[in-house]
């Protein structure tokens, strides 16, 4: 009698057992690692002076208006743009704001409205520049920068305007909450909506996408020039609104603008390598097998422009003579080319194999 065993497969022999490998996550967490080495060898060198609560506060009180300048920079880079005129930016918004409460007696309110303002029309002009001229961003933000430094000059007669005297004007950022100032809260509550912003909406999608492949993106159906000047105008009023903050906070200055602009770019820099760790071994799977994000793929396409521009060719040919479900039992009809939920054709970017399912359901369902 021959008998035959079973052959183990590849997968169920014990070298091939996935084992999960321990990792310290440097990669991931060495701005955690680099913080809390600092606050270890600053503990132990001046204890009575280091760790207080009142030295947290005060330096939590200090980088939050840079923490503000480096969210202002953080949407342009997401869409692969540079804005290197949120200092300057930040400081017309400044000392505009104080040259209305002192010389044009301006109350409050109206005086950081027409602050922030002018910084909206700021990040308009650099969209302009940007979108309709062809200007690379970088170059366009450089020079407006210079451009603001004179615009500044003009503001404030070259002369160090004095703090107003307005309780109004101090309470808005010394005002404390737990110990901390309210400003540190308005950098949170910021922070927050920024965060929602880029990774729950569309438009933050978009914005990636565009950033990643900007010529696949707009192949895909992504508005360019529109989701550019809000990266542009929403990065101008950020700074705005953190040179109001600055300036009651520390009292009007003529050159802080220029000094916060490296931090709040390696604030962005730094930032971008922290906590998340996405790779992407094949198109429309990360490294656990399961399915990325559209704008994710875009972005690992890199240079490969020619093969995204054809598939979507591909894409856009076969819409015109087939149509699909769209949605789980809605029965709602529509184009390939158009999906709900203002989605776009990224998706099938992404999964090209889901189209195809989704076109042979349809001809099975509709013959």
């Amino acid at each position: 009698m021959v008998t035959v065993s079973e052959k183990q497969t590849p997968e169920q022999t014990p070298e091939h057992t996935h084992r999960r490998k321990f990792s310290t996550g440097f990669d991931r967490f060495s701005g955690l690692y680099l913080g809390a080495l600092f606050i270890i060898v600053f503990g132990i060198w001046v204890p009575s002076e280091f760790l207080t609560t009142s030295t947290l506060h005060s330096v939590a009180a200090q980088q939050a208006v840079t923490g503000m300048i480096g969210l202002a920079v953080l949407i342009p880079l997401a869409a692969g743009l540079y804005d290197l005129s949120v200092g300057a930016t930040a400081n017309v918004s400044g000392i505009l704001t104080i040259v209305l409460m002192n010389n044009h007696h301006w109350a409050v309110a109206p005086a950081i409205i027409a602050g922030i303002l002018i910084a909206v029309a700021i990040g308009l002009t650099n969209s302009f520049i940007v979108v309709k001229l062809g200007v690379n961003s970088f170059i366009a933000t450089l020079g407006m920068g210079s451009i603001l430094a004179a615009l500044q000059v003009i503001i404030s007669s070259n002369s160090q305007p004095i703090p107003p005297t307005s309780t109004a004007w101090n309470n808005l950022t010394q005002t404390t909450v737990a110990g901390f100032q309210i400003v540190v809260l308005y950098l949170i509550i910021l922070a927050f909506l920024l965060w929602w912003l880029t990774a729950h909406t569309p438009v933050g999608r978009y914005l990636y996408a565009i950033g990643g492949n900007n010529e696949a993106a707009r192949l895909s159906g992504v508005r360019i020039e529109r989701y550019t000047t809000f990266a542009l105008v929403m990065s101008a009023t950020i700074a705005g609104f953190a040179g109001v903050m600055f300036s009651s906070l520390n009292g009007p200055s003529l050159d802080f603008g220029s000094t916060l602009l490296l931090p709040a770019f390696a604030a962005a820099f730094l930032g971008s390598t922290q906590l998340i760790e996405r790779h992407v071994q094949r198109r429309g799977a990360d490294h656990r097998g399961g399915p990325v994000h559209p704008a994710v793929t875009v972005r690992a396409l890199g240079a490969d422009q020619s093969e995204a521009a054809w598939r979507l060719r591909r894409i856009s040919r076969r819409s015109r003579t087939a149509r699909y479900r769209c949605g789980r039992g809605s029965g709602h009809v529509q184009r390939p080319g158009r999906l709900r939920s203002g989605q776009t054709q990224l998706k099938y970017l992404a999964y090209p194999d889901a189209r195809r399912r989704a076109i042979r359901r349809h001809r099975s369902t509709n013959p």
